[in-house]
């Protein structure tokens, strides 16, 4: 691509956009940029990259700046069939995101992560893998360090583990990773994706430029995922918990790769089924590669998760209070709800994103939560939904704080307080981060009772 022969308009100003910004400045193309909603935040980078060269859009000059440029790099925070994107569409005009961007340049070996679950905790984990086996490896891409900021330090020598959203696939297109990881693929972010078919064929775009010398790594026990191998020219190598499988599987208490054993799930500093699935995948991929078995063992088993994820804040007045901010569909909290070993209270609420809740209640009444603490801008379609599955053990408030201080009235010693939304945070906060740090601070400040 030539930089300086070209126009860019960089459309949403967070992390990958700013990113974005950076990246095409410094190698010389005129940039403008544009955020629909200008935070003091967001108002400070636009500042800053005016200072580097680029050209500030405002809503009055938004059309004119379309016409002039080339290229749209596209944060994966606006849809694609918004009325930005449409109209660079209507014009003939090529729309990108960060990650296209950055997979243009990129000389590392990609191991790419998508699915509705697990992602930043399989990551993580194989990046810890790869780090401790000798490789240079970095994480990043949807876990919030933008792939865009390491393409020029990579070479070819090294890995990249790009953590890749079902929103940056709908701007991705060029990216071919040695191995793509699919984790599993169940019902998230209907109201920007209208259907499960369209989430679907996102999520399964990830393999589309896979040839024979690649590799796919597949959930054989999620049907969906496992009926993508029918459509994919690389080699496809599953993880399971159920069978014996062409890859990685779990046997007997333990988890193998190809007949050789890995591991005793015991083993594992990590609790709960989905994390042995994160596990499995991880073996898969460092099977693939080739990687040390008894380092790669090790680093697995001494795990300990990632921030958000079924994290322990703080044990006070004889309760467990827990911070799952990061699960933000259905799935994510029944999984979290199922890994939990005592009664618990768990915090459900936020910005809907189009879920069928009704499953959720149904599934957790085979779980250890003993009461739902409902809350937050969906609170009544998450109300109905507990009477249709007959639920009845639940309280109703319209605020976060309010629903964490009502948590921990209501909680008894031996019992657990879970926040493990089933929702997306924007009603109320920028992201899961700030949720969960919300939650953190909120139960830092509990009295310990004498």
């Amino acid at each position: 691509m030539y930089f300086k022969g070209q126009k860019f308009f960089v459309a949403g100003l967070s992390v990958s956009g700013e990113s974005s910004a950076r990246f095409l400045l410094e190698r010389g193309a005129e940039v403008y940029i544009y955020d629909d909603v200008v935070s003091d935040k967001i108002r400070e980078v636009m500042n800053e990259l005016s200072g580097l060269g680029a050209h500030i859009v405002t809503p009055d000059s938004l059309d004119v700046a379309v016409s002039k440029c080339d290229i749209l790099v596209l944060s994966p925070g606006i849809p694609i069939d918004n009325v930005l994107p449409v109209a660079f569409r209507k014009q003939g005009k090529l729309i990108i995101g960060e990650e296209e961007l950055a997979s243009m340049f990129l000389r590392a070996t990609a191991v790419a992560v998508t699915g509705t679950n697990g992602k930043t905790t399989t990551v993580t984990l194989l990046n810890e893998v790869l780090n401790a086996t000798g490789a240079h490896s970095v994480a990043c891409g949807n876990n919030g360090h933008p792939l865009i900021e390491e393409v020029e330090d990579l070479t070819f020598n090294d890995y990249a583990v790009i953590e890749i959203s079902s929103f940056q696939l709908e701007t991705l297109s060029s990216l071919r990773p040695h191995i793509a990881v699919i984790t599993n693929v169940t019902e998230d972010h209907l109201n920007r994706h209208y259907n499960m078919e369209n989430y679907v064929f996102l999520k399964s775009k990830i393999l589309r430029n896979l040839r024979e010398s690649e590799y796919a790594v597949l959930n054989y026990d999620d049907p969906t995922v496992r009926a993508f191998a029918k459509n994919t020219k690389a080699k496809v190598v599953y993880f399971s918990m159920q069978s014996r499988v062409n890859g990685a599987y779990f046997e007997n208490g333990s988890v193998y790769f190809n007949g050789e054993k890995y591991f005793d799930v015991t083993d594992l500093t990590i609790n709960g089924l989905h994390n042995v699935y994160n596990a499995l995948s991880c073996v898969a991929v460092a099977g693939i590669l080739g990687l040390d078995k008894k380092t790669t063992a090790q680093t697995i088993c001494a795990f300990k998760g990632v921030k958000h994820r079924i994290q322990v804040v703080r044990e006070v007045n004889g309760v467990t209070y827990i911070d799952d901010s990061k699960g933000t569909n259905v799935d994510a909290s029944l999984k979290a709800s199922q890994s939990m070993t005592s009664p618990t209270i768990i915090l459900l609420g936020g910005k809907d994103k189009g879920d069928d809740y009704v499953p959720l209640f149904e599934g957790l009444s085979a779980t250890p939560v003993v009461h739902a603490i409902i809350y937050g801008e969906n609170r009544f379609k998450m109300l109905n939904s507990a009477i249709k599955a007959g639920f009845v053990g639940f309280s109703l408030c319209s605020e976060f704080p309010t629903a964490v201080k009502l948590a921990q009235f209501i909680a008894k010693p031996g019992q657990c307080v879970l926040l493990s939304p089933a929702s997306s945070s924007f009603d109320s906060f920028l992201n899961y981060e700030e949720r969960g740090d919300a939650f953190r601070e909120i139960v830092e400040q509990i009295n310990e009772k004498f």
